[in-house]
């Protein structure tokens, strides 16, 4: 009956290959002369996403997921990853030619520095290597007694036959009334943070820096609308902007050509060096940056700053037109999540719906808007015990029917123009037990207390996060992922530099929006999750405050399973947050939906006591 366009479920990985393959790539290392290599899960840019010309990881090893690295020697291989990705890894990947090592227990360089060879020369592709990785690779090869050498040309590439050729999608240009600022006005903005932190020029590594800075989109890799593209933009002049010139059309080109210059990324590394001339300082973004962009600017006499893009900061503190273009983009898709919820809630008892099912109806439901661009990532959709896998996704090899009596886990997202959206919602098949209410009401209660968090200006994400968990702790519990992470409009649905986590020390700020996803998980039974988007705002006036206040504005609109609640549980405030949460959502989503599921939406928003 459904079907989804923008994701797949088929399970690509191909161990039986990975030791013919491995063979060829040592026969390569050797003929270069070289006794092992890297190969990360990383385009140049480190994005999350990467297009299938990338994925060199996945090619050699057959592992797909999102994270890992492989190292490769003469007589031994391993690759490491999360502990999302252990068990995915063993299935993928032929573990007789990889050892699959878990990151908590091993790291890439702590495995090199015990496992290399004295005297053993140990390649790197510093295009896909960042200056801090750089730097761990080098202190492990050296401790070992071997050599760390970049590589010019990747060997893995030259044996990779059939590799896809590079994206060339088309850049587009953002719409002026979404955007809210020129790019004009926005590179003034960042040239001047260049000269207030003393430093000469700045290259924006990361795509979605430049999509924003330069009011672009694209479509180079999957879920997110990026031009894969480089930037360098001077403390005084015009920026130039590296993108293949075959993606773009002559209005576009005309379009950037009134403030930036245009240049192949060929053409980067010489920009770079002569940027870098008579001692120029160079803000590399630390995140992104490849170390050999680092090295072109010590070599031609620069300094390498490696640090914090001033553009990160920027575009997280998202303006009104982008906010109000959220705002939009979350209505709409309240309305989508609402025919969903309701088809669920008539079709799930039945007995007949699989994880799958349930992903296709969402994405249909979406595209039934007429204004889905893509989905902001592969959908969660875990059933019983698949819910407790915090990063599952669904494949023809897992599918797993949704059965009477079972939490059903369901975390997904979408790319509108306007906005991009991420939502969290378990569902009840059935009748939950006690544990699972309870558990449920829990997870609750710390998403309550992070919308209606009150804080000083200055407070970071680390200093919120206890506020998700205090009531799982209170029961001897809690989750191992982060609360929040921050959100793009219209691009990466995991945005830095600021998250609700215990490693998130940036300082939240007006404009910045952030996910509230605290969860519960138990192995091999269910699991628990429940995400809103959240946008930093103005705190209320309180008499006789001495701080500037923040609090959130929940932009997610859609209902929590009053099945899942156990009311005894929740004080009088939190059932007054959740039943003025819940009139909101029907206010604004009932208008916008037909009949049947307006009706279905009137009762699943009712208030607690009634």
């Amino acid at each position: 009956m459904f079907e989804a366009k923008y994701q797949t479920f088929a399970d690509s990985a191909a161990p039986a290959l990975g030791t013919a393959r491995l063979k060829r790539l040592r026969e390569e290392l050797q003929r270069r002369g070289l006794d092992g290599f890297l190969i990360p899960r990383a385009d140049a840019h480190q994005n999350e996403y990467v297009p299938p010309c990338d994925e060199r990881l996945a090619w050699l090893t057959g592992f797909t997921g999102s994270a890992g690295v492989a190292l490769v020697l003469r007589d031994e291989a391993a690759i490491v990853v999360d502990g999302r990705y252990t068990l995915q890894a063993a299935a993928q990947v032929d573990t007789a030619s990889f050892t699959v090592v878990p990151l908590a227990e091993t790291a890439p360089d702590r495995w090199l520095e015990k496992h290399l060879p004295a005297g053993a020369h140990f390649g790197y592709d510093p295009w896909l290597t960042t200056v801090e990785s750089e730097q761990k690779l080098r202190r492990a090869a050296t401790a070992a007694g071997g050599v760390l050498v970049a590589v010019d040309g990747n060997p893995l590439d030259a044996v990779w036959h059939d590799r896809p050729a590079p994206p060339l999608a088309p850049v587009t240009l953002r719409d002026p009334a979404l955007a809210g600022e020129s790019a004009p006005d926005k590179i003034a903005r960042v040239q001047a943070a260049l000269a207030e932190q003393k430093l000469d020029a700045l290259v924006i590594s990361d795509p979605h820096s430049v999509a924003w800075a330069f009011n672009i989109r694209g479509g180079d890799v999957n879920f997110t609308p990026l031009p894969l593209a480089w930037a360098l933009i001077p403390r005084s002049g015009r920026p130039t902007l590296f993108v293949d010139g075959r993606k773009l059309s002559n209005a576009a080109r005309d379009a950037l050509a009134t403030f930036t210059e245009i240049a192949e990324p060929m053409l980067l590394e010489r920009a770079v060096e002569k940027a870098a001339a008579s001692g120029a300082t160079v803000r590399l973004d630390q995140a992104t940056a490849p170390s050999l962009l680092a090295a072109r600017i010590e070599s031609a006499g620069g300094k390498a700053s490696n640090g914090v893009s001033p553009v990160a900061l920027m575009q997280a503190a998202k303006n009104a037109a982008e906010l109000a273009g959220m705002r939009a983009a979350h209505r709409r898709d309240g309305a989508a999540l609402a025919r969903f919820l309701a088809w669920f809630d008539a079709e799930a008892p039945k007995g007949a719906l699989s994880e799958i099912d349930a992903v296709c109806a969402l994405e249909t439901f979406r595209r039934d808007t007429g204004a889905l661009k893509d989905v902001s990532f592969p959908s969660i959709s875990g059933a019983g015990p698949n819910g407790a896998i915090v990063h599952y996704r669904v494949s023809e090899a897992t599918n797993r029917a949704i059965r009477p009596d079972e939490l059903f886990l369901i975390d997904s997202g979408a790319q509108y123009e306007d906005g991009t959206t991420d939502v969290t919602r378990t569902l009840i098949v059935g009748t939950a037990s006690a544990e699972m209410r309870d558990r449920f009401t829990r997870v609750l209660k710390g998403h309550i207390a992070i919308a209606r968090a009150v804080f000083p200006l200055g407070t970071s994400g680390a200093q919120l996060d206890s506020f998700a968990r205090q009531h799982l702790w209170a029961a001897g519990l809690d989750f191992d992922h982060g609360t929040g992470h921050g959100v793009g409009a219209y691009l990466s649905v995991h945005e830095g530099p600021a998250r609700i986590s215990k490693l998130g020390t940036v300082a939240l700020a007006r404009g910045m929006v952030l996910s509230n996803e605290p969860g519960y998980y138990k192995t091999g039974a269910y699991g628990i999750r429940l995400e809103n988007l959240e946008i930093v705002v103005d705190g209320p006036a309180i008499p006789g405050a001495e701080r500037t206040l923040l609090a959130f504005e929940t932009l997610t609109l859609a209902p929590f399973d009053r099945r899942g609640i156990d009311t005894a549980l929740l004080t009088p405030d939190e059932v007054a947050w959740l039943d003025a949460y819940h009139a909101r959502v029907f206010a604004e989503i009932g208008p916008l939906v037909d009949e049947a599921t307006r009706s279905w939406l009137q009762a699943a928003t009712a208030p607690l006591a009634g």
